[in-house]
């Protein structure tokens, strides 16, 4: 009797303790892991939303790049973290949705280790080839892969990410034989793009913009429903035939699954103040970005739909585990 009472008084030390910790969240630095290298567009939103979110908590919050493995090596590391709410991560599609599809031997369970808090961003991906490639537009691109097969090559932030993923898609609906090089992250990926060590890729529109636009790659067709407001005569890829050939990446925090509900609640509704932010959504917005900030519970369930959806893609494309 006297056991169970001491237990019972220990568990309830332990729920006050953890409520108490919750009610002062933050009291010291946060730790925003980003698992890619600086310069990319996770690196970006994360470093604009960190940035507002250290002013509304009144703590900071400390970038942290961690590359590898198409955003899976920074994604673990918030998984296997203390649930406490001081390392949380701004982590990729790839990493919480198509790795799953990818990788026999994922270190983590997206809905059983991570903790969804909101889903920060969705952007288009964006088709581009270096400028020594001889094509202006999707049709003499795939023309000149089919008199090449097997030559030409296109770029990725690793295995597993939204740019792979989106280039299988254009291999299968266009028949063609091109060669993945995967990179840990979109930023050494677009500069080999642009020094023309591969010819084309895809990748999130925000990172391209800027190379684009002073003419040192060539965009060839965005991959989303609608042409990007930034890029306004540039085709989508349903414009270009290609319909099936759609990928719109996307953002979102995550936490420790065991971080206290008070303590998600609380980095939920900083990570909604910073998006709503004039000067988050100016900066962002400007790029292609679309700035979402759903519930966790939302955000839970459109991890589950994106697994659903990018499996189905993986196994027509026939993209085997490794």
């Amino acid at each position: 009797m006297i056991k169970a009472l001491l237990r019972l008084i220990s568990i309830g030390a332990v729920v006050l303790s953890s409520a108490a910790s919750a009610q002062d969240f933050p009291s010291k630095p946060i730790r925003l892991i980003v698992p890619f290298p600086p310069g990319g567009p996770n690196d970006l939103i994360a470093r604009v939303v960190g940035q507002r979110m250290s002013e509304i908590l009144k703590q900071q919050v400390v970038i942290d790049n961690r590359g590898g493995a198409g955003g899976v090596t920074g994604t673990d590391a918030v998984a296997k973290a203390a649930p406490d709410g001081y390392t949380i991560a701004i982590t990729s599609a790839g990493a919480l949705a198509i790795s799953i599809a990818l990788q026999e031997k994922l270190p983590y369970d997206t809905l059983k280790h991570l903790k969804p808090v909101t889903l920060v961003a969705t952007v288009p991906e964006l088709l581009v080839a270096a400028t020594g490639v001889p094509a202006s537009n999707l049709t003499e691109l795939i023309a000149l892969a089919r008199a090449k097969p097997g030559t030409l090559n296109y770029a990725s932030s690793g295995p597993g990410s939204m740019p792979h993923l989106a280039g299988e898609l254009l291999k299968v609906a266009a028949k063609v034989d091109i060669v993945h090089v995967p990179y840990k992250g979109a930023a050494p990926a677009v500069n080999d793009l642009v020094g023309q060590q591969v010819q084309m890729a895809f990748f999130d529109l925000p990172v391209l913009l800027p190379q684009v636009q002073s003419g040192k790659l060539k965009a060839i067709v965005v991959g989303s429903k609608q042409r990007a407001p930034s890029l306004k005569d540039v085709p989508t890829t349903a414009e270009a035939g290609f319909p099936q050939v759609e990928a719109d990446n996307w953002y979102g925090m995550v936490a420790p699954v065991a971080t206290p509900p008070a303590v998600v609640a609380r980095l939920h509704q900083a990570t909604v103040a910073a998006l709503k932010d004039p000067g988050v959504r100016e900066k962002l917005s400007s790029q292609g970005l679309t700035l979402v900030g759903d519930t966790p519970d939302e955000f839970t369930a459109y991890i589950r739909a994106e697994i659903e959806k990018w499996g189905k893609v993986a196994k027509a494309a026939k993209l085997v585990a490794n």
